[in-house]
């Protein structure tokens, strides 16, 4: 058991909901990484999302983008955000998630980046451009040592696929809300509450809704429906302006009312 597995037991013993905030490692600089982190679990952070800059990532709205390429312009690697975490983890005791795309893997070595990564203290990996299908080509030795693959489902995924997915993991199953890229939205789909509901029902792990998820009374409903939310694009948006009362609200805002697991 891992500590995304023992964080999540944890949250359903006290009827708790999960609060997972996505990070750009690197953008306003690697040394700003730390003081993020340390405040995100201050704050009541569940786990954190570290995402890794790259130059194409196709799952990003605008606003993910732009902290990619301010990261990237400030010189940050894969390999250094690496060293910065396992720097950083003596100090930090909430699990840490990788989200990067395959193509920087492949590059740094899928054997190498999985090793360096458990070194390092990395809990799991949020891959959004591996196929089920092709999973086999990182999970088996990432499962090995430690670092748990955490799988998207979509709103137009069938019922048959989103259990064969959900089975597959231990750590939570990421639950996508909108039919497209990341980035802060007014409003959802009528229909999603039912399907996160359902999603749900057929999951073994947790279920954490994310994408588009910006305000305190989003995060309020979504745990009506869930286990959790994730919120990327606003906490970017929020660290940019330097807005840490408004970090700290969505956090809150999971914490607002408990509703059973």
């Amino acid at each position: 058991m891992n500590r995304i597995e023992k964080v999540f037991q944890n949250l359903k013993q006290n009827n708790e909901k999960a609060f997972v905030p996505y990070i750009m490692a690197g953008d306003g600089g690697l040394d700003t990484l730390a003081e993020k982190i340390t405040f995100l679990e201050k704050s009541g952070a569940t786990a954190i999302e570290i995402g890794i800059p790259f130059s194409d990532p196709v799952a990003d709205g605008p606003v993910i983008q732009q902290a990619g390429i301010r990261a990237l312009q400030a010189g940050t690697t894969l390999r250094g955000v690496m060293a910065k975490i396992a720097e950083i983890r003596p100090i930090v005791h909430i699990p840490i998630v990788f989200m990067t795309y395959m193509n920087p893997i492949m590059a740094y070595g899928i054997g190498n980046f999985i090793a360096d990564a458990s070194k390092a203290g990395v809990d799991g990996l949020i891959l959004p451009d591996l196929p089920a299908e092709e999973e086999e080509i990182i999970a088996p030795i990432a499962e090995r040592s430690g670092i748990e693959i955490i799988r998207l489902v979509t709103l137009t995924s069938p019922i048959e696929r989103i259990q064969e997915i959900a089975a597959r993991g231990k750590g939570f199953l990421y639950a996508v809300t909108v039919n497209g890229i990341t980035g802060a939205r007014k409003g959802f789909n009528e229909e999603l509450g039912k399907h996160l509901e359902m999603v749900k029902e057929v999951s073994p792990i947790p279920v954490l809704a994310g994408f588009g998820i910006s305000e305190p009374s989003h995060v309020e409903e979504m745990n009506r429906h869930c286990d959790g939310v994730i919120v990327g694009s606003k906490i970017v948006d929020l660290f940019e302006s330097g807005d840490l009362d408004g970090i700290e609200a969505l956090i809150a805002a999971s914490k607002a009312e408990k509703i059973k697991l």
